[in-house]
């Protein structure tokens, strides 16, 4: 069961490291001086996505290990990747107002169907 939290975990940190790169604008970062570092105008949104890329990468990495030393690789990346595919559409649609088809419903269906199955038909996992 530990390792199915582990898991969950590690996809919500990999969702946030995927909208850090999302937000990240390289552009800005070379214009930023230190005088502008620490404006919450200027500075904030322009190095708050590299700290938040640097955080849940670390965060994704340190769960996802764990993960992978309880349950069979293979399942826990196939798990990893839908639970985080999953994060990401719903972020998408509730917080950037993103539009969500019934072709798109039906394959995140299909997705977790097959999770499910990997979870309960797999290996007898700890």
């Amino acid at each position: 069961m530990l390792a199915w939290l582990y898991i969950l975990i590690a996809a919500a940190f990999e969702a946030a490291w995927t909208f850090s790169l999302k937000f990240m604008k390289f552009s800005d970062l070379k214009a930023l001086r230190l005088n502008s570092v620490l404006s919450l105008q200027h500075g904030l949104p322009v190095w708050l996505p590299f700290v938040g890329y640097i955080v849940f990468g670390i965060g994704n990495i340190y769960f996802f290990s764990l993960a992978i030393k309880l349950v069979p690789t293979a399942v826990a990346y196939a798990v990893w990747t839908a639970v985080t595919l999953i994060l990401i559409k719903l972020v998408e649609v509730s917080l950037l107002n993103q539009r969500l088809s019934y072709m798109e419903i039906f394959f995140m269906l299909l997705i977790m169907t097959g999770v499910l199955g990997l979870k309960f038909y797999g290996p007898e996992i700890k």
